[in-house]
């Protein structure tokens, strides 16, 4: 009763929100026609997203007009500025060609006035576009336009980008690296208190999680995006996050109470104009009562969807109709075809009892002849049939034994978890319920800090270590994000020293590498940091990982006081490295002057 209470009142905030946003596009378009054409343009591409979007249809017409007078007065910037505008209004009304041909438009004006990041804005539209129909390009754009926008250091614009990167990552299957895009754009959005931008955040957040079926995490983002989008009557995000809960519901089988979610969400699309939206619901809804075996509703639905769907898909959108429609005509003719059944094998009984007795002497000859020739190749095809099986059950006894390993690495993780990380957690919490509980002499306050800082460390090593074993293979977008992760950390405990980490683009995407040499990388980057900070004093740590001569490199180069190699003897934490690399098959060189700094570099 309280989820659907709390259902009926996101409807009527929804189409409240899509009155007013009718009201806004209406108010600006009387309240224009006295200005100048200059300040007619100025007025329009000043229209935030959220209210162009409650209403695709008005926004379009206005925005045709309004590329008619930029073209008149010659005023480039605004020109493209609309371009990109009537591309994000087509894309939400499915004309993909026209979406296409307007960013691009878009991104060459801006390229030629030199406004970079408009650009790079474009840059991501598009790429986000292409996902679909041509990942790699998709990828490519996108990456571009994060690379200019970084370059900028803009951060009002890059958190979408951040957030449509997490989504196209989620498709491809790459959720770490998803996971942790899609939350540092929900952290910039909450940076920069941008409430649209948020509703968007947590629903990507949550698309993460039910890929990855975690879903109460899921629902619990999807109900704080609901939360802001209904406060700022987002029409388009409210209608969206319906979807959203649909989607989980149905991972989970709850197909009713999914059914009821897409409902919701296409009648709410169909309002606003959403095609691609109501499209996919339609199509979800038809899917789900397949489920249910319902097949009459999905027959309704799939009609529903192949009006909208496009003309290019049409032969797969007959194919699924017809199919549908003879599973559901299938239940009414099960009889007729059983009585049919029965009445041909009374028949041919009546003919057999009718055969001659010849026939029959000559019928059995026949048949001891077929009889013996059935038998032969029968003998063949069983040996034939008994080598392949012995080849399959080697192969599933590999395969098993891989999975035996698999089940153990995981139970090995989750014990680490659950039983050490729950014990070193309840020693720091001991400790500190000791040094505030009682008044301690300051040599044991000192001891004290020391062992609850030690065994926050291992912790987080400990996560390391479990992060590692949960995975086969280690891609380089993972290690490079768990890289991300433990500069800015180390940035953040570490006061008055600059921590920088460079990237070469020019890297081969799909290396991968074992769980031990990843864990290995990360950890040499770790002890070589940790190094800096303790003893170099230094005032900048550079991470650099870089591609030479077919050859993997990572460098950490500090600005400190250095060593002389041949007075300072090498300790445990420069030994371990160099351990880690000669088990990687790798080489680990220390280069090191006083006061001229330390560069530990890896070659793989």
């Amino acid at each position: 009763m309280k989820s659907f209470l709390f259902l009926v009142c996101c409807v009527l905030f929804t189409f409240k929100g899509v009155s007013q946003h009718n009201t806004y596009i209406d108010s600006i378009q009387r309240s224009i026609k006295t200005l100048s054409k200059q300040e007619q343009l100025q007025r329009i591409t000043a229209i935030p997203y959220d209210k162009y979007v409650g209403n695709v249809k008005a926004s379009e017409k206005m925005f045709l007009n309004a590329v008619n007078i930029a073209i008149e007065i010659n005023d480039s910037l605004s020109l493209s500025d609309l371009y990109f505008k009537l591309a994000q209004v087509y894309a939400y009304r499915e004309q993909l060609d026209k979406r296409t041909d307007y960013v691009l438009k878009s991104i060459k004006i801006y390229e030629l006035l030199g406004e970079h990041v408009k650009a790079g804005v474009s840059y991501g539209q598009l790429g986000y576009n292409l996902k679909y129909s041509d990942m790699d390009n998709a990828l490519r754009y996108m990456r571009k336009g994060i690379k200019l926008l970084e370059q900028n250091q803009n951060k009002t614009k890059i958190d979408p980008l951040y957030d449509n990167y997490g989504i196209m990552l989620t498709i491809n299957k790459k959720y770490d690296s998803a996971l942790y895009y899609t939350q540092k754009s929900l952290k910039l959005k909450k940076v920069l208190q941008d409430s649209v931008g948020m509703g968007f955040g947590y629903a990507n957040v949550a698309t993460v999680y039910a890929e990855i079926n975690k879903f109460n995490l899921a629902k619990q983002y999807i109900d704080s995006s609901t939360t802001i989008r209904t406060k700022i009557k987002d029409n388009y995000g409210i209608a969206v996050n319906y979807t959203h809960l649909a989607d989980v519901l149905y991972k989970q089988h709850l197909y009713k109470d999914a059914i009821k979610n897409y409902k919701t969400s296409a009648a709410l699309a169909k309002k606003g104009g959403y095609k691609r939206l109501e499209r996919y619901c339609y199509e979800t809804i038809s899917t789900a009562y397949v489920a249910l075996n319902n097949y009459k509703e999905a027959y309704v639905f799939t009609q529903k969807y192949q009006v909208l769907k496009d003309s290019v898909f049409n032969v797969e959108t007959n194919n699924k109709v017809e199919q549908l429609k003879i599973e559901f005509e299938t239940e009414k003719k099960e009889k007729e075809i059983l009585e049919q059944r029965a009445n041909l094998a009374e028949k041919e009984l009546d003919l057999s009892q009718k055969n001659n007795y010849i026939l029959i002497l000559v019928a059995l000859a026949i048949l001891l002849l077929l009889l013996g020739y059935f038998f032969y190749s029968q003998q063949k095809i069983k040996n034939k049939q008994l080598i392949r099986e012995n080849q399959l059950k080697d192969a599933l006894a590999k395969i098993e034994t891989q999975n035996r390993l698999q089940e153990q690495r995981l139970q090995i993780s989750r014990d680490l978890h659950d039983n050490i990380g729950a014990q070193l957690t309840f020693i720091i919490s001991s400790l500190d319920n000791i040094k505030y509980g009682f008044k301690l002499p300051e040599n044991l306050d000192s001891k004290l800090k020391k062992i609850s800082a030690f065994t926050s460390s291992t912790i987080y090593e400990l996560r390391d270590t479990i992060w590692a074993m949960n995975k086969n293979a280690i891609s380089l977008e993972d290690l490079q994000s768990r890289i991300s992760n433990f500069i800015d950390k180390a940035h953040v405990a570490s006061e008055g020293i600059a921590f920088n980490f460079e990237n070469d683009k020019s890297i081969n995407d799909n290396i991968e590498f074992t769980s031990v040499n990843g864990m290995n990388i990360y950890r040499i980057i770790q002890e070589a940091v940790n190094n800096a900070i303790k003893y170099a004093e230094a005032s900048a740590i550079l991470v650099k990982v870089s591609q030479i001569d077919n050859k993997f490199q990572v460098e950490i180069i500090d600005n400190g006081k250095g060593f002389d190699k041949a007075q300072v003897p090498l300790g445990n934490g420069l030994n371990n490295m160099k351990k880690r690399a000669q088990e990687m098959g790798g080489k680990l060189t220390i280069i090191s002057n006083k006061e001229r700094g330390t560069i530990i570099q890896l070659q793989l």
